[in-house]
This record gives structure tokens, sequence and C-alpha cells, in this order.
């Protein structure tokens, strides 16, 4: 048992922005375990299978951590994916497959974490969730929902924990060049009715492409677990925290409505 060093565990840690975090934290001395179901250990970073959708999976990946460990003082719920597509052609099944992973897979962790962090009286959770959260954009209608539903759970659990010394942030980055572009799992369903759709997707994905490394956002979440009092909620990037800005400022009607204009 190490209890030198501060103890990181990030899931979604086989890729982009998970690959670069874990690689930062492990160069910055932590010793970090990446739970994932496709990654493989490095000389610095250890792999622990795990799918985060599955409670019992969670549950045994974060107590090989414990035997071994003795203690988690970082979480980084980051594993996720992204859907495209018009609500009106979306399946019920595809709806419920994006909210599994990115919402309850994040849920299913920090149940797992919870009880050790409370146990120490300390602990940071770090969720990666989305300008897409307060900016909900369409034909990404269940992804921006499910990351709004992240920001829920990242304010109200701040409340519920913060007497035990444990600490909740949400990190809400712009886009970001990684492989999630290409993975995104894309409906064109219904692009006769919808005759903006293809538009918008291609016209999100050039922006992703074009955007933030993941190293850049590797060193956001570094200084976020760094802070001794962090806020609930940060923006990852410049003008993105413009928009979130603008957003709070103007009426709705007009805020969605710019949103739209982008994506039509």
């Amino acid at each position: 048992m190490n209890t030198n060093k501060p103890v990181l565990i990030i899931t979604g840690g086989s890729s982009g922005i998970g690959k670069a975090t874990a690689r930062l934290f492990a160069d910055r001395d932590y010793i970090v375990y990446e739970f994932s179901r496709t990654g493989t250990s490095t000389e610095t970073v250890t792999h622990v299978d795990c799918d985060v959708t599955v409670e019992h999976s969670v549950q045994t990946a974060v107590n090989a951590v414990i035997q071994k460990e003795g203690r988690v003082d970082i979480l980084i719920s980051n594993a996720g994916f992204g859907i495209s597509g018009a609500v009106e052609f979306t399946t019920t099944t595809d709806a419920k497959r994006q909210f599994d992973v990115n919402f309850f897979g994040a849920f299913n962790v920090v149940k797992a974490v919870l009880p050790y962090m409370r146990k120490q009286h300390g602990g940071r959770i770090i969720f990666t969730s989305s300008v897409a959260a307060v900016l909900s954009i369409p034909y990404q209608s269940f992804y921006s929902a499910s990351k709004s539903a992240i920001n829920a759970l990242a304010l109200a659990l701040r409340n519920e924990v913060s007497e035990f010394g444990i600490t909740v942030t949400a990190l809400m980055p712009g886009d970001v060049s990684t492989g999630f572009t290409a993975a995104r799992d894309k409906s064109l369903a219904g692009e006769d009715v919808y005759t903006h759709m293809r538009r918008a997707v291609e016209a999100m994905e050039k922006d992703e492409i074009g955007g933030m490394t993941s190293e850049y956002l590797a060193k956001q979440l570094y200084k976020v677990a760094l802070k001794h009092n962090p806020k609930p909620l940060y923006t990852a990037g410049g003008q993105y925290k413009v928009f979130v800005f603008l957003e709070k400022m103007l009426p709705k009607r007009l805020s969605n409505w710019i949103v739209g204009k982008l994506y039509s």
C-alpha cells in the first residue's frame, strides 16, 4: 500500500481526454488507475477493466484499487460517448444507451467511491461535462440532456457530501479534437423531413475537429484538481466561457435562437 502519493481514478482513460489526463497526472507523481473496457497498462498508468454501465463491474474495479492503495483521493468521471439525430427519429433504446454511459455510468462510479472518501473524510470528484449542458445543441439533444443531468448531479451531490470534506465539480469543455467525433453514433433517419440535420451535424463535427486538444483539457482538469476551494462549474476554453456567460445574461429565447442559427 502506498500512502505517500495521491491516488486518482479516471474513467474513460483509454483514449482522448481521459488518456491525456491519466498521463499528465502520472507525470505529476500521482498513482493513476484508468477504468475502461479497452485500455492497457503503461509504466505509469494502471489499467483496470471496467464497464461503467455495469454496477458490479464498477464496484469490483474500485475495490481492486482500494485493496492495493487503501484510498481514493480524486475521481475524474470522464467516460462518455455521443449520439446525434433528430429527436423524433431517435429510438428509445439509443436514448437510454446515451444516458446509461454518460449519466448512469458516472452515477455508478460515484456510488462506488463515496463510502471510501467519506471514511477518509476527504476527496475530490470531477465530472467531465460539456458546454452542451447549458447550450443545448440541435440534433445532439440526448447528449446535451445527459450532460445537463451531470451538472445537476454535481450541484446536488456537492451539497450532500461537503460535510465529509469532499468537493464536487463539473468541467464543461467546448469543442475538443479527439476520436470522440469519429466514434459518434450518427443517425440521419428523417433527414427528408429535417432538412437542416446533415448540415448541422457536419458543422458541429467540423468545429470539433478544429477544437481544443486533449492535452489542453488535461491541464484544465489538473488545475481544477489542485484548487483548494473549487467552484461547482467551470468552462474550458476562452470563447466558450464567453458563450456560457452570454447564455446567463441573455433572455433564454434569444440565446436558444442564436444556437439554432449556428446549426441551421
